[in-house]
């Protein structure tokens, strides 16, 4: 069963930690063992890990993003205006796996997991779907 996740994003460009969301999905789901599979139906939105200790990483993140890949480039022929955040989301990545041991999420001591907007502020949709050992 897939479970269906919204995520409000609140800017055109933002990481949410949504890490706890994940989890008491994983809870309410039973699963103590196996597989998570994290997936974003969107162009303009991905999924990734990194830091979740420190805000200033996830800036760090955005700026860098816009640095590799610009909001307006002359070569851009998108009749949407949003080419970068196509481009972004596809370096990210729309899907992930992350395993579970003891009903716990396997993350390092300082990561989290982000839904990145890259187009916003919209309502995005986060699917979960568990698998057992």
């Amino acid at each position: 069963m897939v479970t269906r996740l919204i995520v409000a994003t609140q800017q055109r460009e933002q990481f949410i930690d949504v890490t706890a969301t994940v989890t008491e999905a994983l809870a309410q789901s039973g699963a103590r063992s196996g597989v998570v599979t994290l997936f974003v139906p969107h162009t303009t939105a991905a999924i990734t890990i990194n830091e979740n200790a420190d805000p200033d990483v996830t800036a760090d993140m955005l700026k860098g993003l816009s640095e590799i890949v610009p909001r307006a480039a002359s070569f851009y022929r998108h009749a949407e205006g949003n080419s970068d955040a196509h481009i972004k989301a596809s370096l990210l990545g729309s899907s992930m796996q992350l395993l579970v041991e003891d009903g716990k999420l396997q993350l390092g001591t300082w990561q989290g997991v982000y839904l990145a907007e890259f187009d916003g502020p919209r309502e995005r949709r986060l699917w979960v779907k568990f698998a057992s050992d």
